[in-house]
């Protein structure tokens, strides 16, 4: 789809209000299938994806320093010489000439004191801490999408009760003006009907642009018009059981703890590498020189021919407190992230512990919403019936009413909220996945784009051994960034709740 067909559609979405649920496709559409789309087109995670492909190059650049670097380098020169002399009334003498040189040079580095190792390593850090930011941006997404796609279902079942409501109340009120024309009922019963009857259209305008809001959200998140949403699939497969099951988890998997575990990997490898700056760095070094020779008139036997070999050996000896200024900035810095490892953790078990509480609490409302609307049914049709038999006034069915409609919206935002919750609780616990709720659908590998680095343009077979020496000929041995276990996908993902006519036949 190109981006100006989808921008007439969202545009169309935003200005159309509830016409766009009208003319919105009669179509299926499941939460599998938004999960699906929006992870294949979403913006925000795109560009994450991007931003995780461009720190994969720091590992390449971290290379370089192994390997070698050849330079070309060529000078031309032009003089003229103006001598002036006193007597032979002032005449001045010129001379000119030119020359140029060429220079090939090759540098091979054969031992950095660490330096290059350690920046490898820390490069490896932040590869790792990218892909974690992957993962928890794709939580963030799909969170979107869980809430967007419920939002929707929220809406359009309050649409529906708000619309049954008008008609309740619209024949309420003719029933008010037929007793009232009878003389059964004051003119202040139909003006009661009337009012209740006005408030209902209110809301029902209210619901309409409440819908509109929830589908322009779910159509910025998924990138397309939600059509017809089918029921919510369960999530109770990926649920834990407890709330130390919740804990065990995010600590192993949590995103956000594990990016800054490799925040603290990469920092102290750094320390590594500003202490390396104190270590001496061996180098081979050989240059073939063309020089001295004139470019015009140009004869290549006048040039000279240089050729050098030389094993550079640089120890650093002085720099003025610039080297332990940046061990000490180094240590603090890797400190900070040390210490920021507890503070993930501790927002980490916050959010559990708050959307565990959030769980709970939208399961026992739904419990105790299903048997208040029980109740408010039984309520409202006894009223009805009683005010037949004129044990009941106008205004006791119009609260009866009331209260059946409060009772029937609270249970359906109840059902929202329970299942929002379970999502939430699942991103904190770094099992909203992509693994875990579309398994079929073939997923973005970071570690993809990585392996193609791992020898590219530039590499050359001897930087291994030189990278081994570089790492181990050092004390201490420069630190290497450690992978973490990734969780095995849970099946079988979201799948479509049973139809009524499935649920009810019997088993075999």
């Amino acid at each position: 789809m190109s981006k100006t067909l989808r921008g007439r559609l969202l545009a169309a979405l935003f200005t159309g209000g509830i016409a766009a649920a009208a003319a919105a496709p009669a179509s299926g559409e499941t939460l599998s299938d938004a999960v699906a789309l929006a992870y294949e087109t979403n913006p925000t995670l795109q560009a994450q994806r991007a931003t995780q492909r461009a720190i994969d190059e720091e590992y390449v650049q971290a290379r370089t320093g192994w390997r070698p670097t050849l330079q070309l380098q060529a000078v031309g020169t032009y003089d003229k010489l103006a001598i002036p002399h006193a007597a032979q009334n002032f005449l001045t003498q010129s001379a000119e000439s030119n020359a140029g040189s060429l220079a090939l040079t090759f540098t091979q580095p054969i031992w950095t004191g660490g330096r290059t190792a350690a920046n490898v390593s820390a490069a490896q850090a932040d590869i790792l801490q990218g892909r974690e930011n992957v993962r928890r941006v794709e939580s963030q997404v799909l969170v979107s999408v869980i809430q967007g796609y419920m939002d929707v279902l929220r809406d359009e079942e309050g649409l529906k009760i708000r619309q049954e409501d008008l008609v309740v109340l619209q024949k309420q009120l003719d029933e008010s003006r037929a007793r009232f024309d009878v003389g059964e009922i004051t003119r202040t019963d139909v003006a009661e009907s009337e009012a209740r009857l006005a408030a209902a259209k209110a809301l029902l305008q209210t619901a309409q642009a409440q819908l509109a809001i929830s589908r322009a959200n779910y159509a910025s998140v998924v990138g397309q018009n939600p059509g017809d949403l089918a029921p919510e699939p369960s999530l109770a497969y990926l649920l834990p059981s407890d709330p130390d099951q919740a804990f065990m988890v995010a600590e192993q998997y949590s995103p956000q703890l594990r990016a800054q575990e490799f925040a603290e990997q990469g920092s102290r490898a750094r320390v590594a590498a500003a202490r390396a700056n104190r270590l001496p760095n061996l180098s081979v070094q050989g240059t073939l020189r063309f020089s001295n020779g004139p470019l015009d008139p140009f004869r290549q036997n006048l040039y000279q021919r240089d050729e050098q070999v030389n094993a550079v050996l640089t120890v650093p000896l002085f720099t003025g407190g610039l080297t332990s200024s940046q061990i000490r900035q180094a240590i603090e810095r890797n400190n900070a992230d040390r210490i920021s490892i507890e503070t993930q953790r501790r927002g980490v078990l916050q959010a559990i512990s708050q959307t565990w509480n959030q769980l709970i609490a939208a399961r026992a409302n739904i419990a105790s919403d299903t048997e208040q609307v029980r109740a408010a049914e039984i309520a409202a049709e006894g009223t009805r019936e009683e005010l037949s038999v004129g044990l009941r006034t106008t205004i006791d069915v119009l609260n009866a009413d009331v209260e059946l409609r409060n009772a029937q919206l609270s249970l359906v935002a109840a059902r929202h909220d329970e299942y929002v919750a379970a999502a939430t609780l699942l991103a904190a616990m770094g099992r909203l996945e992509a693994k875990d709720l579309i398994p079929s659908v073939p997923r973005y590998d970071p570690r993809s784009n990585y392996r193609r680095l791992r020898i590219t343009w530039g590499w050359v077979p001897w930087e291994e051994p030189i990278g081994i020496v570089d790492r181990y000929v050092t004390f201490p041995p420069i630190p290497q960034a450690k992978p973490l276990p990734q969780e095995k996908p849970i099946p079988p993902g979201l799948q479509p709740p049973p139809s009524a006519a499935a649920a009810a036949a019997p088993k075999r």
